[in-house]
């Protein structure tokens, strides 16, 4: 039931009114609602909490990105998320440019694909810097051969792999570049009319800047829509606890490839000496048979042996291992 308003309020109103306190046009929008046009064309199946979810995923890959290129490229790299937005399928097809250099890549066990667009002159600079070059863009652009098409896909396969560990907190992927198209009329994976979320990053080799916009379609992702918020992804992330990543370091150190060498003794003999050594010679060294030999990891004295033979190899025999207390 509405207020009733005693006969002083309705005096006082009327008063207000009449003196210019109070405008009748004011009132009449406070009471109005504010209604949003809604295109049913194009429905919004992407919230703001699915975009910012998607921005801190490819944060993520974008510092991989940035870590792991410069190690093939022999340059700095850096990588900046700028953008993220949904438009419907049509709209960036038609934006593309020819020649474009348009990664689809397969996300099993998500249905779909993902389009990676990278920037021509990128490409270009790439394949520069992969053969030699300084990694420069060409002034005027052109198609790419079939040559710079294959180096080009290295790298790309590279920068898809790298997306399995970004979307580990939501769903476990394994992401597989399954082919490049530089017409984007043959990139048709989905539906003109269908919504797809994009995220744009700021690429930059060297001197050379350019922009990677990343597509994912609401069909793709639709499985996953309920894990892409923030709540659920740094949730896994601290679900891993140090433990996980204390065993993902061990099992990478334990696939690090090391040096041994077994010193057999030291000699002193001149350059001349050096020089005239023949096949057969004998150099006397300051070890005795019996004695011990300096097993060396690295540089590191590690462990004691005696030398021996293993189906017909030379080999040592481990004796005392050296505690770093003992060096």
């Amino acid at each position: 039931m509405s207020e009733v308003l005693s006969q002083n309020e309705i005096d006082n109103l009327l008063k207000a009114l009449s003196s210019g306190e109070l405008d009748v046009d004011e009132m009449k929008n406070s009471d109005e609602k504010q209604v949003k046009n809604y295109d049913f064309a194009r429905p919004s199946k992407f919230a703001k909490e699915h975009l910012r979810t998607l921005e801190i995923i490819f944060e993520n890959f974008g510092r991989l990105l940035a870590t792991n290129l410069p190690a093939y490229l022999r340059k700095s790299v850096t990588v900046d998320v700028v953008n993220s937005e949904v438009v419907i399928y049509s709209e960036f097809s038609n934006a593309l440019s020819n020649p474009v250099l348009l990664g689809v890549v397969g996300m099993n066990p998500l249905n779909g694909s993902v389009i990676m667009e990278m920037a021509s002159n990128l490409g270009f600079a790439i394949v520069d810097r992969l053969l030699g070059g300084q990694g420069n863009a060409l002034e005027k652009e052109r198609e790419f051969s079939e040559i710079e098409l294959t180096i080009i896909e290295r790298i790309l396969s590279i920068c898809v792999n790298l997306m399995e560990e970004p979307w580990e907190n939501v769903v476990k992927v394994q992401p597989r570049l399954e082919r490049i198209e530089t017409n984007s009329q043959f990139a048709q994976i989905i539906s003109p009319t269908e919504t797809i979320a994009i995220v744009t990053m700021n690429l930059k080799i060297g001197d050379v800047e350019g922009l990677m916009n990343v597509c994912l379609p609401f069909t793709t992702l639709e499985p996953v829509m309920d894990k892409l918020n923030t709540k659920y992804w740094f949730a896994n992330m601290q679900e891993k606890g140090g433990e996980t990543f204390e065993r993902e370091i061990e099992s990478m150190i334990s696939r690090s490839e090391i040096p041994i060498k077994a010193v057999l003794g030291k000699s002193n003999i001149s350059v001349a000496d050096f020089v005239g050594l023949q096949y057969g010679d004998i150099i006397r060294v300051n070890k005795k048979v019996e004695q011990e030999l300096d097993i060396y990891v690295g540089n590191i004295k590690k462990f004691k042996a005696l030398p021996g033979y293993f189906e017909d190899k030379y080999a040592v025999r481990v004796t005392e291992v050296i505690r770093e207390e003992d060096t």
